[in-house]
Formats: structure tokens, C-alpha cells, sequence
């Protein structure tokens, strides 16, 4: 029986979905963080569960030839990153094995994966981040949580973000110093000041900044004039007031204290309006990408009517707009559709249809009216595609599905669901889309079987 403090020597045989090493002792699993394949090391245990154990690294015994030192200085403790103990290309195979799990545990499925297309450089890629806040104003911390708890590790740079955000951690614990701005303790549920959210642009070196509180805070004129005196890039500056006892970070009312509204960013050629709320991938250069491989799915099949499910700001039905004779974007949130309308006109884009509705009413109601689609996208959010359109796009015999998945698990779920109703994958290109993260983007394209 594994005991709680005890130390063992165990082999790792293999990573789990989260990139933390299995073990086993006598047959019992045991999860470790920071190790590799095949690597021997000692571990102490944790925590010792009925059907499992979590045990912390100790020492490494036999190293694998693919660990290096972490770039970070606050690796140990942050829970933000997960792999930078790992050579980059080293990483990439290890995301690609997590792919091919996902599909033979959850799918039942063994479709050709291809490898994981990397970065150049895996740094600095990010362009939005969410900083908890913690302390008091005497002394602030800005930085990011704990794994697995909400004690906030306190940072002055993070590898992975945009260099503005380095100089946000710094300006915003000197702000929040000299005004005296209340610190949100959550434990309590007292204070003003909960996070901070920075979205940058790589493309136009604009800066959107977000004090998200529990109320408008005092001073906001004089803490307002010494943000634009210190952030020279900024050009939007939002108060987000979430005043509820809660772990979603945005509250619903958005305050604009100054600026525009919106930055602009790029994905290839195309600009996008992007606003406060509005989703982005959070990294620019991969996302160009990502989408290529979608329109180089598309260009094979030969695509006339497409339909962009979750089409969000429309970022998709505008990359892939060129190559098809009408795009229908269809999309529930109606912020989300405003601003993919602006930005499909500022980019002189005007085959797409942008449609606000649920995708399980929206497809019936277009095939009904005549409008067949030889391709179905479908870029849902982690937690995969409602059952209720999957078994629409299955009823209407859809020939082509294209599915851009963050979350390889509900995609392995989701395929499952296709291919045991009469769809096959042809294949799954993985994309890092986050270096040094466990996670890992694909797009799947699936295919009608013929009867």
C-alpha cells in the first residue's frame, strides 16, 4: 500500500494528458510533475488516493537526454508552463503522443496523425494574459497561480507573454503602491483590484489594458493619467467590474475609461477588431498556421458553400473566404458577430453571411432553404461540439467535416461520436499553438463514408 511522505524509486513508463509522468508501485499509479519518459527517479508521495497517488520529484536518478534547465526562474512554482523541462523538439513528440492517446483511449480510433508543427522561436508568443493580483497595496503581487491552488506566484517577467506584459507587471505594482488600490482577497471577498488582463497586438504594438474589480476604483482620473503616462503603447484602457464570489475572471460590465474600444491585430494579411471580450487565439503567428491547413483541407475538397460553426469574430470564414464561393458564419454570441462584421468589411471581404443563432436551429434552417454545404468548420470552445449538432451534421450527411479542436481529448470524444455514424478521419495535423504547455491544437478532417 502506497503511504502518504514515503519515498520510492519508480521508472516513468509514460505522460498523461497534463504532461505528468506515470509511474507505478506494484501495479499502483502513481502521477509525478517535472519528469520524463524512462526516467528513473526518487519521488515522495503527496497525496495517496483509493485509485491513485500524486507524489513530488525529489531527485532524478537516470536522466532522460532530452531534459534541460527550465529558461524560467519561476518554473518550480508557477503553474503556467508544464514543459519547459523538455527540449522543444522533444516537446513536439511528446504533444503528438498525446494526441495518439487521447484518440486510442477516448476514440477507440488510430487515424493518421501527422507531427506536431512547431514554432521557431517557442518564446514570447503570447498575446493575452490574465494576472492574478494578490498582496495588499503596501506590498503587491502580480504574477500568476500556484498549480493547483489560487495562492499567487509573484513574478517580474514571463518567457511565454509579450515584453508589454513584463512592463505591466512592473508599472501596475507601482501604480497600485502610490494610489493605495485595494487588493482583492478572495478568500475573504473583500477589495477592489482582482486581476489584470493585457491584450497586446505583434502586428500594430497596441496595448488593451483591463483592471478587473469589484467596483470602479477611487482615484480612477489620477490612476487613469499615470497608466497612459507609463504604458506608451496602450490604446484602450477598460475597468471590468465582477463583483461576485467567483473564479471567472471578467465580470459582464465593461467600463471604458479611455481610448478605442478595440485594437487591431493581423492572422496572415487579414486584420481583425479585436475587443474586450472578444476571443482571439492568443497566439498570432501559429494561428496563420492553424488556418492554413484548414484552407489547404478545404482547396483539396473543392469547397463551393462552406459553414463556420463557432465562428466567433469570424476569423476562420475570413481566412478561408477566398477560396470558396459563400461562407455562412454562424455564431451565438452577438458581440462576437458584430465585430466579425466590421472586420470583414474593413477587409473588403463580402462572401460571408454572419449569422447569430445556435448552429443546431441555424444548419437545418439553411439546408432547408436550399443551401447545401460541401464543408461543415467547426471550431468549438475546450469543451467540444454540442451532442445536438453533431447529430445534425450526421442526419443532413454532411460530406466534409473540418474540426479545429484545442482540446485533443473532447476531439477523440467528439470523433468517436462521427465515426460510429458512418464518418472516417483522414487525418489530424497537430499545431503548438502553446510552447512549454501541455496543450496542444489540431484540425481533423473528417469524410463522409460512401453508402
Amino acid at each position: 500500500m502506497v503511504k502518504k511522505s514515503q519515498e520510492y524509486i519508480v521508472k516513468i513508463d509514460t505522460l498523461n494528458h497534463q504532461a505528468q509522468g506515470i509511474a507505478r508501485i506494484d501495479g499502483f499509479v502513481v502521477f509525478v510533475d517535472n519528469v520524463l519518459i524512462d526516467e528513473v527517479v526518487k519521488i515522495k508521495i503527496e497525496e495517496a488516493k483509493k485509485e491513485y497517488a500524486k507524489a513530488k520529484l525529489v531527485e532524478i536518478l537516470e536522466k532522460s537526454p532530452y531534459r534541460k534547465d527550465p529558461e524560467c526562474p519561476y518554473y518550480d512554482f508557477c503553474g503556467g508552463c508544464h514543459l519547459m523541462h523538455a527540449k522543444y523538439q522533444h516537446q513536439l513528440k511528446l504533444k503528438k503522443l498525446l494526441v495518439e492517446d487521447a484518440f486510442r483511449r477516448i476514440g477507440k480510433l488510430s487515424p493518421k496523425i501527422n507531427d506536431v508543427i512547431g514554432m521557431e522561436n517557442p518564446f514570447r508568443y503570447r498575446n493575452k494574459t490574465a494576472l492574478p493580483v494578490g498582496g495588499d497595496y503596501k506590498n503587491p503581487q502580480i504574477g500568476f497561480y500556484k498549480k493547483m491552488t489560487h495562492d499567487v506566484v509573484p513574478i517580474d517577467y514571463c518567457l511565454i507573454q509579450h515584453k508589454f506584459c513584463d512592463d505591466v507587471i512592473k508599472g501596475m505594482k507601482e501604480l497600485i503602491k502610490k494610489h493605495k488600490i485595494e487588493v482583492y482577497d478572495e478568500r475573504k471577498h473583500q477589495g477592489v483590484l482582482r486581476h489584470i488582463v493585457v491584450r497586446n497586438s505583434f502586428a500594430f504594438d497596441e496595448m488593451m489594458l483591463i483592471l478587473v474589480c469589484t467596483k470602479v476604483p477611487e482615484n480612477l482620473e489620477a490612476i487613469k493619467n499615470d497608466i497612459l503616462d507609463r504604458f506608451t503603447k496602450i490604446k484602450s484602457f477598460f475597468v471590468n467590474l465582477n463583483p461576485k464570489r467567483t473564479n471567472v475572471i471578467l465580470g459582464e460590465e465593461n467600463i471604458l475609461i479611455w481610448g478605442s474600444s478595440t485594437i487591431k491585430d493581423k492572422i496572415g494579411n487579414l486584420t481583425f477588431e479585436i475587443s474586450s471580450k472578444s476571443f482571439f487565439q492568443v497566439n498570432s503567428m501559429q494561428t496563420e498556421v492553424l488556418y492554413s491547413q484548414v484552407v489547404k483541407y478545404l482547396r483539396n475538397i473543392d469547397a463551393e458553400i462552406v459553414f463556420d460553426v463557432y465562428s466567433g469574430i469570424g476569423t476562420i470564414s475570413m481566412f478561408v473566404a477566398p477560396f470558396c464561393k459563400k461562407v455562412y458564419a454562424i455564431e451565438i454570441v452577438e458581440d462576437a458577430v458584430e465585430d466579425a462584421k466590421k472586420s470583414s468589411k474593413n477587409n473588403n471581404i463580402s462572401n460571408i453571411e454572419f449569422i447569430c443563432g445556435s448552429a443546431e436551429i441555424e444548419i437545418p434552417r439553411l439546408m432547408k432553404s436550399g443551401i447545401i454545404p460541401q464543408a461543415v468548420i467547426l471550431d468549438p470552445p475546450r469543451s467540444g461540439c454540442e451532442k445536438e449538432l453533431l447529430e445534425s451534421l450526421i442526419e443532413h450527411k454532411i460530406p466534409n467535416i473540418i474540426y479545429v479542436s484545442c482540446n485533443p481529448s473532447t476531439l477523440a470524444r467528439d470523433s468517436n461520436i462521427l465515426c460510429s455514424n458512418g464518418y472516417e478521419v483522414v487525418e489530424v495535423q497537430p499545431v503548438d499553438m502553446f510552447p512549454q504547455t501541455f496543450h496542444v491544437e489540431c484540425v481533423a478532417l473528417f469524410k463522409k463514408r460512401e453508402e
